[in-house]
C-alpha cells in the first residue's frame, strides 16, 4: 500500500491513519512529492521517505509534537519448526532486534501460542511435513492435524536450512536490514519449566478472554489497572515460570502485601517504544519525563528500605522478561567487561558495563539537565497588548517548554528582538488606522477595524470590514493608509477583500517565524542529541522499564487478592519423577476453603470446598451440581499456585506441576470435517501423550459425545491409563456404567458432588463428597430451562419403564462423607495519556515537608490533650503516640491498608488541609487526585479500629486542627456532628 503525504502539518494524522492500518497488518510505504522548478502545472517529483509496518510502527516527527501518541506494540515475525524434543517458535523483533526461542513445546500449546500472538509474517519450516503417514501431505493423519487447520486458514511461508539462521535471514531481507545488523537471543532456559498451557485449558479459564466462560485475568488485578501490567500478567498465566521464579514472585508478592509506607505509581513505558524512539531520535519532551520517572523510581525503591528488599528480588522476574541479566550485589561497583551487543551461549545474558543504579541516576540526572521538567517557570510564551495572545502561543508552542532555557538562551533572545521589531511595526502601521477609523467613522456605522490574528496563515493583520484605503485621502494617518496592501497566503493568492497588511509588518513577522523555526530546530537539536546519549544506556531502560511494569503488576495483584480474601499457597516441589510410582504425601495437593476465581468472597456468595488430593478422582454428580465449576476452579487455583499468585481458598499447599491439563466440552469443527467427538479424541491424544506423574490433568465429562457403551470403556481405558501414570488429576462423567467395568486401577479414588433431599426433591449441595452419585438430576435440569410439563412427564414414564428397576438397588454411595445444605447463587459475578508528574525535590515540596510534620505533631499533641482532659492519667508520660504515616506526590497507599478503617488528612497544594475517613483510602486519594489542580497533593494516614471510631476522630480533628492556626478546606463537616467526646475513644486511645 502506498500512502502520499504533502506537507508536515498532516503528520499527526497521517501516523493515526499508519497506526491503524499497520495494526491490521498492512505494510505502508510513505511517499512525498516536491515541486517541480517553475510554479506553473510542473511535473511533481516522489521519493520514498519511509516505510511503516506490523514490526515496526511509524514514528516520524515524533520528536516534535506536544502530546504522548498511543505506540502500537510492534508485532513479531513467526517462525515454527520440529525438532527432536517437539514443536519449536522463534518470535523475531525488529524493533528490539531480539528474539526468543522455545523448543519442546506440544502441537497443542503451539497452537496456544498462535492464537495468542499478533504477528507481521508467519514461517513455516519444511521439517513440520515430516509425519508418521509417510505422505508429504502434512497433517494428513493424527499429529499434526491441530496445527494445520490452524496455518491452513493464515498465511504463510515455507523456509529450510537452520531455523534460526534462515529466519533471521529472512527477517532482514523482509526489512531491508544490513546483514551486519545482530539480534540478540533473549531466551532464558530453565530447566523442568511447566509447558504452557494448551490452547483448551487456557480459554476454559478465560486467561484467553472468552465469551461465556469467566475471565481469569479480570479478578487476578482490580479494575483500574490496564496496559502493561494485563500483558505481564497473562504471559506469565499462559506460560508459567520455573518454579524457582515462582517462588521468588510469591516471596515478592508477601513482602508488597506487609508494606507499610507509601508506594511509587510505577510509570509504565514499552520497551519497544522507548527502543524505537531513542534509536531513531524519534524521543520528545514529554518521553524523556517518563523514561525519568521509570528511573527516579527505581531510585525511589533502591533508597527506601522496605522497598529495596522487593527491588533485589524483582531482578530474577525482570531478567526472565527482558534476557538482561544484571547483578544486584554489584550495584555499586563499575564492570570493565564491554558489552559487544551479543549473548553469551552459556547463559543467554547479559552484564551491563556500569550497575543498575549507577546507571539509573546518571541517566536521571542527565535528562533533568535538559529537559524542562513539570514546576519550572523559566519560559513563558512572549505577550503583547497589541497583539492577539493566541499568535504567540500558537507560534512559540511548538518548541517552548520542551527544553531547558539555558540551553536555548541565544534563539530565546533572537525571538524577543524579533517580537518586539513586530510590535513596533504594527504599532508604527496598524494603529494610527484603528485609531483614526474609531475617531471618525466607527460611531457613525462607518467601516471597522482591529489586529487579528489569522491561525489559518499563522500571521497577525489588519482586518477591516467596507475599507477601502482609496477613499481616504487627506485624513489623518493617510500615510498609513496608503501603505496598506492586501495580505496574501504562502502561495501568493489574495485572502480576501477584508485583510491587509504592510511590507514593514510582512518583515517583521517573517524575521519572528524565521527565529521561532531557528529556536524549534535547536531544541529538536537537543532532543535528538538526547536521544542518542541515552541510546548507549538502552539496555538498562529496557530492564528499569521493564521491572516497574512487574512491580506494578504484583503489587496490583495483591491488593485485589487482599480484597478478595485470597491466601498464598504453600508451594512444594515434587518428591519423585518416576512415572510409574504413585504420588506419594509430599506431592499432595491440598485446597482448604476453594471456591470458584470469578465469585467474590467478599460478598459469601460461593459455596467452598475442600479437595485433598493424592491421586486421580473420579468424579460423578448430578446436573448442575458443580463439577464443570469444581475442575475450573482447581485448575485455575493450581495455574495462580506456580505462578507465584494468590489463590482463593483459605490456605493451600500446590506442588511443582510440571503441566497443567484441562480439557472441557468440545465443538465440532466442520472446516476441519470433524465432529465433535474428533475434536474431544484429539485433545485427549495430546493430554495422554504429554502427561506425567508430576501433571494435573483435568477432564470435565469424557466421551460425552459418542454412543455410551464404547464411550464408556474409552472413559475406562483413559481412567486406567492416567492411573497407572500416577498424575493427579479429576476425570468427571455421567457414564454411571464405567463403575461396572472391570477397572485395574491402584490409586483412583470416587468423588461425588452431594445432594440432599428437601420437601420430596433432590437438590445439589455443591459440595465435594466422598463415594459416588448416580443421581443426573436431568429431568428437574429440563423442567427448570422451560422444557414444556408433557416432555419431561413423558420422559420419566419411559425411564420408569426401561431403567427403574436397574436402578432402585443404585443409590448415592457415601463413604464417610456427610451432606449439607447450602445457599447457592446461579449469577456468576465477573469481577491516561499525558506526562506523568516527575518526582523533582523543589523549594515548595520542602515547604510541603514541613507543613506535613506540623500536622503529624498536632495530630499527636491534640489525641494527648483529650486524653489528658478526658482520662486524666497520673503518668502522662505513657500517653499513646499516634503513628502517623505518609503519601508523597505520585505515591500511593500500600496494600496493606486494604480493607481497614482509617483517618487521613489532605495537605493540598493550596497549602490548605482536608480532613477525612474512610474504608478505602486508594480510591479516596485516586478520587481527591482526580480533581483539577490536586494531582501533586500529599496525604498522612493513621488506622483506627472500626468505621464508627473513624468517623469520631475526623470530627476531633476538623474541630482541633482549626483552633492550632491550621487552614482547612472543609472545616463545615465538623459542624454537622458531634463526636470526639465518648469514653469508647478514650479507651481506645489509651490502648493504642
Amino acid at each position: 500500500m502506498i500512502l502520499e503525504k504533502s506537507s508536515l502539518v498532516i503528520v499527526n494524522n497521517l501516523r493515526q491513519t499508519l497506526d491503524d492500518l499497520t495494526r491490521n497488518g498492512y505494510s505502508v510505504c510513505i511517499v512525498e512529492e516536491v515541486q517541480g522548478p517553475t510554479q506553473a502545472r510542473s511535473r511533481k517529483s516522489r521519493f520514498i521517505s519511509g516505510h511503516a509496518h506490523p514490526g515496526s510502527p511509524y514514528v516520524f516527527g515524533l520528536v516534535g509534537i506536544d502530546h504522548d501518541l498511543d505506540f502500537p506494540e510492534p508485532m513479531p515475525v513467526v517462525g515454527i519448526s520440529r525438532s527432536a524434543r517437539g514443536y519449536c517458535i522463534t518470535l523475531v523483533l525488529e524493533t528490539m532486534k531480539t528474539y526468543l526461542l522455545e523448543d519442546g513445546l506440544t502441537e497443542d500449546a503451539l497452537v496456544t501460542k498462535l492464537r495468542t500472538c499478533r504477528y507481521h509474517h508467519l514461517f513455516l519450516h519444511t521439517s513440520l511435513k515430516r509425519n508418521a503417514s509417510g505422505t508429504c501431505r502434512w497433517g494428513e493423519f493424527g499429529e499434526g492435524g491441530l496445527l494445520w487447520g490452524e496455518c491452513s486458514a493464515r498465511h504463510f511461508e515455507w523456509f529450510e536450512g537452520n531455523p534460526v539462521t534462515e529466519l533471521l535471514f529472512k527477517v532482514k531481507e523482509l526489512y531491508g536490514l544490513e546483514n551486519e545488523v545482530t539480534f540478540r537471543n533473549v531466551t532464558v532456559p530453565y530447566e523442568n519449566r511447566p509447558r504452557p498451557l494448551y490452547l483448551g485449558t487456557a480459554t476454559q479459564i478465560g486467561a484467553i478472554p472468552t465469551e461465556g466462560i469467566p475471565c481469569l485475568l479480570k479478578v487476578l488485578l482490580p479494575s483500574n489497572c490496564a496496559g502493561l501490567p494485563v500483558l505481564y500478567v497473562r504471559e506469565l498465566l499462559l506460560n508459567p515460570p520455573a518454579y524457582e521464579i515462582a517462588s521468588t514472585i510469591q516471596a515478592i508478592c508477601k513482602l508488597m502485601s506487609k508494606v507499610t509506607c507509601s508506594i511509587p505509581e510505577f510509570t509504565c513505558v514499552s520497551s519497544a517504544k522507548l527502543v524505537k524512539l531513542l534509536e531513531l531520535r524519534e524521543a520528545n519532551h514529554i518521553e524523556f519525563c517518563r523514561i525519568k520517572n521509570v528511573l527516579d523510581e527505581i531510585l525511589h525503591m533502591y533508597e527506601n528500605s522496605e522497598l529495596t528488599e522487593i527491588l533485589k528480588l524483582l531482578m530474577d522476574p525482570a531478567w526472565m522478561a527482558t534476557g538482561l541479566k544484571i547483578d544486584f550485589e554489584t550495584l555499586n561497583k563499575e564492570k570493565n567487561d564491554h558489552y559487544d551487543g551479543r549473548v553469551p551461549d552459556a547463559t543467554n545474558s547479559i552484564y551491563l558495563d556500569q550497575s543498575d543504579v549507577k546507571e539509573c541516576k546518571c541517566a536521571s540526572v542527565r535528562i533533568g539537565e535538559m529537559i524542562f521538567l513539570e514546576g519550572e517557570s523559566d519560559q513563558k510564551t512572549n505577550c503583547n497588548k497589541i497583539i492577539p495572545s493566541d499568535f504567540f502561543e500558537d507560534m512559540e508552542s511548538t518548541w517552548r517548554g520542551r527544553v531547558k532555557r539555558i540551553h536555548i538562551e541565544e534563539e530565546i533572545a533572537e525571538v524577543e528582538k524579533a517580537v518586539e521589531a513586530l510590535a513596533l511595526a504594527i504599532t508604527e502601521d496598524f494603529l494610527p488606522v484603528i485609531s483614526r477609523i474609531k475617531a471618525t467613522t466607527a460611531p457613525l456605522g462607518g467601516p471597522k477595524g482591529e489586529i487579528l490574528y489569522a491561525r489559518e496563515h499563522q500571521a497577525v493583520w489588519f482586518k477591516g470590514k467596507r475599507f477601502r484605503p482609496v477613499v481616504w485621502a487627506g485624513t489623518s494617518g493617510e500615510e498609513q493608509i496608503k501603505q496598506l496592501k492586501p495580505a496574501v497566503d504562502s502561495k501568493g493568492r489574495k485572502v480576501g477583500e477584508e485583510w491587509f497588511s504592510t511590507s514593514k509588518v510582512e518583515d517583521a513577522l517573517l524575521r519572528y517565524q524565521e527565529a521561532g523555526a531557528r529556536a524549534k530546530a535547536k531544541v529538536l537539536e537537543l532532543l535528538r542529541g538526547l536521544s542518542t546519549e541515552l541510546q548507549t544506556k538502552i539496555n538498562i531502560l529496557v530492564y528499569a522499564s521493564m521491572l516497574l511494569v512487574i512491580a506494578k503488576a504484583l503489587f496490583a495483584h495483591v491488593s485485589e487478592g487482599r480484597r478478595r480474601k485470597w491466601v498464598f499457597p504453600t508451594l512444594a516441589g515434587f518428591s519423585s519423577s518416576k512415572d510409574t510410582e504413585p504420588v506419594d504425601r509430599a506431592n499432595a495437593f491440598q485446597i482448604v476453603g476453594l471456591s470458584p476465581y470469578w465469585f467474590d468472597v467478599v460478598q459469601g456468595s460461593a459455596v467452598h470446598n475442600t479437595v485433598d488430593m493424592q491421586s486421580l478422582f473420579l468424579l460423578t454428580g448430578p446436573n448442575g451440581g458443580g463439577k464443570s465449576s469444581l475442575l475450573r476452579s482447581v485448575c485455575a487455583a493450581a495455574l495462580l499456585g506456580i505462578c507465584g499468585f494468590m489463590v482463593p481458598a483459605e490456605s493451600a499447599s500446590i506442588p511443582n506441576f510440571d503441566a497443567i491439563m484441562l480439557h472441557m466440552k468440545s465443538y465440532d469443527s466442520p472446516v476441519d470435517g470433524k465432529s465433535s467427538f474428533q475434536v474431544e479424541m484429539s485433545e485427549i491424544r495430546s493430554i495422554m501423550t504429554a502427561a506425567t506423574s508430576r501433571s494435573l490433568v483435568l477432564v470435565d465429562e469424557i466421551c460425552r459425545g459418542t454412543e455410551t457403551a464404547k464411550g464408556t470403556c474409552i472413559a475406562g481405558s483413559v481412567v486406567e491409563t492416567l492411573d497407572k501414570i500416577g498424575c493427579l488429576g479429576i476425570v468427571s462423567t455421567h457414564l454411571h456404567g464405567i463403575f461396572a467395568l472391570p477397572l485395574n486401577i491402584r490409586n483412583t479414588v470416587y468423588k461425588a458432588m452431594g445432594t440432599e433431599y428437601v420437601d420430596g426433591q433432590t437438590r445439589p449441595t455443591w459440595k465435594l463428597i466422598d463415594g459416588i452419585c448416580r443421581e443426573s438430576l436431568a429431568f428437574e435440569t429440563a423442567k427448570r430451562e422451560g422444557v414444556p410439563e408433557t416432555i419431561i412427564q413423558r420422559a420419566e414414564d419411559l425411564y420408569l419403564s426401561v431403567y427403574a428397576k436397574k436402578n432402585s438397588l443404585e443409590r448415592i454411595d457415601v463413604k464417610g462423607g456427610q451432606l449439607c445444605s447450602e445457599t447457592r447463587v446461579d449469577a456468576s459475578e465477573e469481577s491516561n495519556t499525558g506526562t506523568d508528574s516527575v518526582h523533582h525535590k523543589t523549594d515548595s515540596m520542602m515547604t510541603m515537608e514541613i507543613v506535613r510534620k506540623e500536622v503529624e505533631s498536632a495530630i499527636s499533641l491534640i489525641y494527648q490533650k483529650k486524653l489528658i482532659q478526658l482520662n486524666r492519667p497520673k503518668d502522662t508520660s505513657e500517653l499513646a503516640v499516634v503513628q502517623c504515616f505518609a503519601i508523597a506526590a505520585r505515591e500511593q497507599p500500600p496494600p496493606s491498608i486494604i480493607g481497614a478503617s482509617c483517618v487521613y488528612v489532605m495537605l493540598r497544594p493550596d497549602k490548605k488541609l482536608y480532613v477525612g475517613q474512610t474504608d478505602d483510602l486508594d480510591g479516596r486519594i485516586r478520587a481527591h487526585r482526580a480533581k483539577e489542580g490536586m494531582q501533586t497533593a500529599s496525604f498522612l494516614y493513621f488506622s483506627v479500629p472500626g468505621k464508627s471510631m473513624a468517623c469520631q476522630l475526623e470530627t476531633l480533628l476538623i474541630n482541633q486542627l482549626c483552633g492550632q492556626g491550621f487552614s482547612l478546606a472543609n472545616i463545615a463537616d465538623g459542624k454537622h456532628r458531634n463526636f470526639g467526646t465518648s469514653s469508647e475513644l478514650v479507651e481506645t486511645l489509651t490502648v493504642h
